[in-house]
C-alpha cells in the first residue's frame, strides 16, 4: 500500500458481514480465521475466508485475517499450518502479536504489528518495521504528536482505531481476567472486568466513589479528528468491532466512509486503496448504534470526562419525558416517532440504567404517546412523571439496516466498434483495467438510424446487476447497426466476465517484507511478563535482537506476587477530580482522599490504584488467585498442552 493511500478497515464477525462491509465503503476488512484470533467465538472457516476475499478483490480491497494472541509452544505448528490454509484462500495479510510466528517458515504473505503489540513510541515502531511488519496498528492512547513522531520514524502505513468500544487498558497490557478467571484477554478470552461497578475507597476505608464503573470508558468516536489524523501521518483507519452486528458495521463504515471522500476530494494528494464507490440508501448515523456515549480519547490531549462511569450499557438517545403513569402503560411527551418493540430506557434515582422495552406505542396526538411496556409498570423502579426517557432500540432503523442499504459500483467506459466480421467491446474502468471481446455478428443496416443508435445504447448500458457502473459510451461504427438485442446483450456480459478476469489479474498479492539483516537490537535488554513471551519461539525472537533478559508471560503463572494487572492511560484519580495536578489539594469532587493507595472492591476482589505520574499512567494491581494457578496446574499435567517457562 502506498503511504499516500488511505484505507478504511472495517470490521467482520463472519462473512456476509464483511462483505456488506465492502459494499457500503470498506478498502480492507479484518476477520478472524479459524483459530487463535482474540475473540473466541468469532471464528470464520477457510471456505468462508475465501468467500470473502473473492468478493473483496473484485472491488481490489483486501481481506486481512486476524491472528493475534499468544501462543504456546504446542499450538505454534497449528498456528502455521492455518496461515498456510489462509494464504491459499488469498488472504492478503495477517495481524499478529506473537513474535514466534516470526521464526517459523511461513508462506510469503504480508505481516501487520497488531495493537496488542502496545506500539507507543517511534523506537518500538522502527523496530517493528526494522523486522518484517509491514503495517503496525499504533495504541489507542496517542495523541496527535506522538503519532506525528511515530511516522517520523517509519516508513510503512500507520494504523488507527477510529471508532468503537475501548479497552481501559494499554491493548495486550491487561491481565486481570487472567488473574481472576484464567481466561487471557491476550488469548482471547477477555471477561471484561473493567466494565464491573467497583467501590473506590481509600487505605483508611473511605468511600471515594460508590458502584462506579470507573474503569468504564465511553467508546471511541474520531470523527471531528480524521483530517488531523491524516495530517499526522495515519494512513489506515480502523473501526473496533469483529462481534458487532450487521447493522453496526453497514452504518459505521458508511459513516466514516463519506468523512474519508470528503477528504480525498480535497487532497490531490491522497487517494483511496479501493476501487468504486459507495451510494447508500439511508442516512448515516453513528448514534443509532450501540455506544457508551462518545470520547476521542487522548487524540486532542488528555480529557476529563472519558469515562462511561454510571453504566457500561448504551444509554440510547433522549426522546421526551413521562408525563403520565396508569395502571398498564405510560404517557410520555416526545417528538419522536415511536413503534411497537423499540427499546426505553431511564436512570433511575440510583443513577443506574434501567430499561423499558415497548409491546405496544400508541400515538394521541403530535407529540403525546401512549406506550404499553413489555413489564408490569409496577417493576420499573422510580418510573414516575417527569423521567426523562431515552431510547436506545428503534425499530425502524433497524428495519432499514436488514434491508439492502448500499450499492458499490466501479466506474467504467464502453467503446463499440466494428470488426471485419462483427462487431468488438472494450471496457475500461477507473483503474484502467481493460478487456475486450468480439463476436461474429451479422449486422444489418438500419430502416430507423437514431431507433438503432438508441438500441445499442439501451442494452450495452444494462449493467444493473454487476459491479460496474456505465460512465461514458462510445460508438466507433460505420452506422448504427440493427444488431439483435440478444447478439449485444451476449456481448455485453462476456466483456464484462473478462474485465473481472483482467481485475482479478491487475491486484498484487502483498509479499511479506523482508527484516533488515543483521537483526537489529530490540529497544531494551531486558523484558518482564508484559512483553507477553509465551512460547520458545518468541524466546529466541527476542534474545536474537539483543535481549538479555526474558522472563515468561503472565500466563506462564511464574508472577505468584502483587503486580501490574493493568496499566492505563485512564486516571481514576483525575477522573474524579482528585489529581493533584487538578486540585493543588486532596478534596476532589467526590470525596476526601484520608490517605493513599486508592483501592477498588468488587465484591470480595480487590485491586490497589498505584499512579505513575510522569508519564501519566496508571497501574492496577493484584496477583493472581491460587485457584487459578491450580487449574493451570492440573492442565499442564493432564494434557499435552506446554507453557513457555522463562529460562535462568
Amino acid at each position: 500500500m502506498n503511504n499516500q493511500q488511505i484505507e478504511l478497515l472495517s470490521p467482520a464477525r463472519d462473512a456476509d458481514i464483511g462483505i456488506e462491509a465492502i459494499n457500503h465503503g470498506a478498502d480492507a476488512v479484518y476477520i478472524g480465521g479459524p483459530g487463535f484470533g482474540a475473540r473466541k467465538s468469532a471464528d470464520n472457516s477457510v471456505a468462508d475466508i475465501a468467500r470473502l476475499v473473492n468478493y473483496a478483490h473484485r472491488f481490489h480491497a483486501r481481506i486481512f485475517v486476524t491472528l493475534n494472541t499468544i501462543l504456546r509452544d504446542d499450538e505454534l505448528e497449528p498456528a502455521r499450518k492455518m496461515i498456510g490454509q489462509m494464504a491459499d484462500a488469498g488472504v492478503d495479510a495477517l495481524i499478529i502479536q506473537d513474535m514466534g510466528l516470526l521464526e517459523l517458515d511461513l508462506p510469503n504473505i504480508e505481516l501487520h504489528a497488531s495493537t496488542q503489540c502496545d506500539i507507543r513510541t517511534p523506537e518500538k515502531a522502527r523496530f517493528l518495521q526494522d523486522v518484517g511488519f509491514s503495517q503496525l496498528v499504533l495504541a489507542r492512547e496517542l495523541d496527535l504528536n506522538q503519532i506525528a513522531a511515530i511516522r517520523a520514524a517509519t516508513d510503512v502505513p500507520l494504523e488507527f482505531f477510529v471508532h468503537g468500544a475501548l479497552c481501559v487498558a494499554y491493548s495486550g497490557q491487561c491481565f486481570i481476567s487472567e488473574a481472576h478467571t484464567g481466561r487471557s484477554a491476550n488469548r482471547g478470552e477477555c471477561n471484561q472486568a473493567c466494565r464491573l461497578p467497583y467501590q473506590v475507597l481509600d487505605a483508611a476505608g473511605g468511600v471515594i466513589a460508590h458502584d462506579k464503573h470507573v474503569l468504564s470508558l465511553k467508546d471511541n468516536n474520531q470523527s471531528a479528528n480524521m483530517a488531523a489524523l491524516v495530517d499526522a501521518g495515519i494512513r489506515s483507519f480502523k473501526i473496533e468491532g469483529r462481534y458487532k452486528d450487521m447493522g453496526y458495521v453497514k452504518n459505521i463504515t458508511a459513516h466514516y466512509r463519506q468523512l474519508l471522500d470528503v477528504i480525498l476530494e480535497a487532497r490531490t494528494d491522497l487517494s483511496a486503496v479501493s476501487s468504486g464507490k459507495s451510494t447508500f440508501l439511508f442516512t448515516p448515523d453513528p448514534d443509532q448504534n450501540f455506544n457508551r456515549a462518545a470520547s476521542d480519547y487522548f487524540v486532542q490531549g488528555r480529557r476529563e470526562d472519558i469515562g462511561a462511569f454510571d453504566s457500561p450499557k448504551n444509554p440510547g438517545l433522549p426522546v421526551g419525558f413521562v408525563s403520565k403513569m396508569n395502571k398498564d402503560s405510560v404517557e410520555l411527551e416526545t417528538d419522536a416517532v415511536l413503534n411497537n418493540g423499540d427499546g426505553l430506557c431511564y436512570f433511575d434515582l440510583q443513577n443506574e440504567l434501567l430499561g423499558m422495552a415497548i409491546n405496544t406505542a400508541e400515538r394521541l396526538n403530535s407529540n403525546h404517546w401512549r406506550v404499553v411496556p413489555k413489564d408490569p409498570i409496577s417493576q420499573l423502579r422510580h418510573l414516575r412523571v417527569g423521567t426523562m426517557i431515552n431510547r436506545n432500540r428503534d425499530m425502524n432503523w433497524q428495519r432499514l439496516m436488514d434491508k439492502k442499504s448500499a450499492e458499490r459500483r466501479i466506474g467504467v467506459g464502453l467503446l463499440l466498434e466494428d470488426t471485419a466480421d462483427g462487431l468488438a467491446l472494450t471496457l475500461i474502468d477507473e483503474d484502467g483495467c481493460a478487456a475486450t471481446v468480439q463476436h461474429p455478428i451479422e449486422k444489418a443496416a438500419p430502416n430507423d438510424a437514431a431507433r438503432a443508435e438508441a438500441s445499442l445504447h439501451e442494452h450495452l448500458s444494462k449493467l444493473g446487476t454487476t459491479i460496474f457502473n456505465l460512465t461514458e459510451l462510445n460508438l466507433n461504427l460505420s452506422q448504427p447497426w440493427f444488431v439483435p438485442a440478444s447478439a449485444l446483450n451476449a456481448l455485453r456480459r462476456e466483456a464484462v466476465d473478462a474485465l473481472e478476469e483482467v481485475r482479478k489479474a491487475a491486484l498484487p498479492p502483498l509479499p511479506r517484507k523482508a527484516a533488515i539483516v543483521p537483526p537489529v537490537p530490540y529497544p531494551q535488554d531486558s523484558l518482564s511478563y508484559l512483553a507477553n513471551v509465551f512460547n520458545q519461539k518468541a524466546h529466541d525472537f527476542y534474545a536474537k535482537h539483543g535481549v538479555k533478559v526474558i522472563e515468561a508471560a503472565f500466563e506462564s503463572h511464574e508472577e505468584e506476587g502483587e503486580v501490574s494487572l493493568m496499566i492505563t492511560k485512564h486516571c481514576v484519580r483525575y477522573s474524579l477530580s482528585l489529581c493533584p495536578k487538578q486540585t493543588r489539594g486532596v478534596t476532589g469532587v467526590h470525596g476526601t482522599i484520608k490517605a493513599e493507595p486508592l483501592m477498588l472492591m468488587n465484591g470480595s476482589e480487590k485491586l490497589k490504584l498505584v499512579f505513575d505520574c510522569k508519564p501519566c499512567e496508571m497501574h492496577v494491581v493484584g496477583k493472581i488467585k491460587r485457584n487459578v494457578m491450580q487449574q493451570k496446574a492440573r492442565e499442564v499435567q493432564t494434557s499435552p498442552i506446554t507453557f513457555y517457562q522463562a529460562r535462568p
